[in-house]
This record gives structure tokens, C-alpha cells and sequence, in this order.
């Protein structure tokens, strides 16, 4: 597996000092937060999107993908939704990266159902600019959706190689829901894990990998099992939390910490 760490732990820090980051303490790629507050974004221009292609390549980092904020599964009208979405998606495939993370985002008014429903239909209509464009979009295991047994309810719905999961091992936890279970309803569609660690259900103050709760060597422990070769992407939730230590002087403990457990699961 490769290891990845997401730009929600550095807010507002230019990419270019977010790859010496990477290259500095050994992670082999990158998460974009892609949202107008971050340096690299949809309302990119031609040039910009073409100068942060050519520096990740430069640097040998890998652009994992674009944390992206539609809520499929919203209520209201389709369209500003898929807009968003589109944006999204022509973003990553001018920057070379293979995946957009969207959220559920149903509400407590709506039923599972509807919620399902909603969120099916937007991300069939745009699986297919996203085949056109060379990225999969990857519904996150979060908030009205966290497991794993949630997503699939819409995956299944969908039905398109172009949309995928992407495992969010903190609210799946807090969903109840066993690692053995989460993989087994996620794998067929299984982009990406991101790992994390939090003192306690009521505590999601973000903590240094090991420090805290989550069952991240199960977790990995799982995968390995299972012969599951893709990336763990560390989402140190900074962004959220500005009391929490700064990520940079973490990042050579949290990739020591899953390099280790790694070689335990192997």
C-alpha cells in the first residue's frame, strides 16, 4: 500500500511547500482539499491547473485525488449539484488525478429511501463526464451515509465502474460498523482508505496516528488479508480544529506509525 496525507491538515499552504512536505517525510502522495479557500481549486485557470500538474510530476509525488464538497444526496434541485460536480471533475482531469471525493450529504427530513434515490441519480448522470474526463468519483463513507452498508445501498443503485467509495475509517467506526463488515460491503468499489485517529466518539479532536481510538491495525490489518493494494491517505482534520498540533511535525511519526503496521499485517 501507498501511503498519502491530505491537505485538510495543512489549510492554505501552497502546494509547493505541501510536496516538499511529502517528499521531505517520505509519503507518496498527495489529497487536494479543493475548496475556493484553498490554493488550488475549480476557479483554476488553464496555466495554473498545468503549473501544479508539471510541479507534482516534477516532485515524483502522486496527486491521489480532490476532496470535493458536493452533497449527492442533498435535497433540492439536480443541477447545482452536477455543476459542482462537473467542476470537480475537469479539475482532476487536468491535474492528473484519478479521483473526487463527494460526500452524501442527505438531511434528517428525508428518508433513506429518497436519500438513496437522490444521491444514485446524480452520480449515475455524472459518471459519464467522468469517464470522459479519465476520473472516478468516490462517495465517502460520512456523515448521512457513514458506513459501509450505507454507501452501498446508493453504490448498488449506480451501478457504474466511474463511482466508487472511498472509506473514511473514523465514521464507520462511529457507525457501528466492524472493519471485516465495511471492506466486505466496500471492496468491489474500494478507491481509497483514510485514516485518522480521535480520543473518543464525543473527541474527534484530530490526534497523532496510534494516539487514539480507531482500530487503524485492524483496519490495515483487513486489507492486507484481503491482498488490497491501494492507498492510505491520512486526513489529519486541521482544518476544523486549530487547537490541534500542527500536522508537519507529525508526519514522520504517522508514517512510521503505518509503515509499521503494514510490515505487521503483511
Amino acid at each position: 500500500m501507498k501511503l498519502a496525507f491530505s491537505t485538510l491538515g495543512v489549510p492554505g499552504l501552497p502546494h509547493p511547500d505541501v510536496l516538499r512536505l511529502a517528499t521531505e517525510h517520505g509519503y507518496h502522495g498527495v489529497e487536494l482539499r479543493a475548496h475556493p479557500e484553498e490554493p488550488v481549486h475549480p476557479g483554476l485557470g488553464a496555466a495554473e491547473r498545468a503549473a501544479v500538474a508539471a510541479d507534482f510530476e516534477a516532485a515524483g509525488v502522486e496527486l491521489l485525488g480532490l476532496a470535493g464538497y458536493p452533497k449527492v444526496a442533498a435535497p433540492g434541485d439536480d443541477e447545482p449539484v452536477l455543476t459542482e460536480l462537473r467542476a470537480l471533475l475537469d479539475l482532476a482531469g487536468d491535474l492528473g488525478a484519478p479521483y473526487v471525493r463527494v460526500f452524501p450529504g442527505g438531511t434528517p427530513g428525508q428518508s433513506s429511501e429518497e436519500a438513496d434515490a437522490t444521491a444514485a441519480r446524480r452520480l449515475g448522470t455524472a459518471a459519464e463526464h467522468a469517464a470522459d474526463v479519465g476520473v472516478r468519483i468516490l462517495l465517502e463513507t460520512h456523515d448521512s451515509h457513514r458506513t459501509g452498508a450505507d454507501a452501498m445501498r446508493v453504490l448498488g443503485l449506480v451501478g457504474h465502474r466511474q463511482v466508487g467509495a472511498l472509506w473514511d475509517v473514523m465514521h464507520t467506526w462511529l457507525g457501528g460498523e466492524q472493519p471485516t463488515d465495511t471492506y466486505a460491503a466496500l471492496a468491489p468499489h474500494l478507491g481509497y482508505v483514510q485514516v485518522k485517529d480521535i480520543a473518543s466518539p464525543d473527541d474527534t479532536t484530530p490526534l497523532p496516528l496510534g494516539e487514539g481510538v480507531l482500530p487503524l491495525a485492524e483496519c490495515v490489518e483487513v486489507l492486507s488479508r484481503h491482498g488490497w493494494d491501494g492507498w492510505l491517505c491520512w486526513e489529519y482534520e486541521k482544518r476544523w480544529y486549530e487547537a490541534a498540533a500542527p500536522l508537519p511535525d507529525l508526519l514522520a511519526a504517522g508514517r512510521d506509525h503505518l509503515s509499521r503496521l503494514l510490515n505487521e499485517s503483511a
